[in-house]
């Protein structure tokens, strides 16, 4: 059994960022989304400016999505991280990430970020909420091990294995944050995460 976690902590919305949200809803009529859908999608566009997320994004139905950020705030689910700069981007909670403790296996082709993941999976078990914005071989490895996840933010970027790991990530069945293109990373992983740890920041 894994200890429970700390409640996110409250935040102050900065002016400028209350100005950018006016500025997204002004170009994209975002109000017909429900709640933590709309959370999520325009905490996205807001960390990358990019009002193509609004079409690219595929989220899980508002119930599953509900159920993960209720199990984050009541401190119930860990929050898990495949690189430090997705770790260093989730403002009010802290993340693990294993990624410096792991090792590659150049014989078997297991990567680092891979690796990294098997050895959180290790620490936490299942009922975690798992954001990857950088390797998709980490969101592969998350895919096979069945880790019985409260939600998987699957928003690795790059040319090679990017969509393809998150087209696998919802044929999984998995709940998820996804998106089809090649395009993510960690600012827009962290954005999602964030999204749910406050998600009425901007409602």
């Amino acid at each position: 059994m894994t200890a429970r976690q700390p409640r996110a902590t409250p935040r102050a919305v900065h002016p400028i960022e209350q100005r950018s949200y006016e500025i997204l809803r002004s170009r994209a009529d975002t109000s017909a989304l429900p709640p933590l859908t709309r959370a999520v999608t325009e905490r996205v566009v807001h960390a990358s400016a990019d009002l193509d997320y609004l079409s690219d994004l595929v989220l899980s139905p508002e119930p599953r999505l509900r159920s993960a950020a209720e199990a984050l705030a009541s401190g119930e689910a860990r929050l898990v991280a495949d690189v430090e700069m997705v770790a260093a981007g989730i403002t009010t909670r802290d993340a693990i990430c294993r990624v410096r403790q792991a090792k590659s296996d150049p014989a078997t082709g297991l990567t680092r970020s891979a690796a990294a993941i098997r050895l959180a999976y290790e620490e936490v078990g299942p009922g975690a909420v798992w954001v990857i914005g950088c390797a998709p071989t980490a969101l592969f490895e998350l895919i096979e091990l069945d880790v019985r996840p409260a939600l998987v933010i699957g928003l690795p970027v790059g040319f090679v294995g990017a969509a393809e790991s998150k087209q696998a990530l919802r044929e999984s069945g998995l709940p998820a944050v996804s998106n089809r293109s090649e395009k993510g990373g960690s600012a827009v992983a962290a954005a999602a995460a964030n999204a749910l740890l406050y998600p009425d920041l901007y409602a």
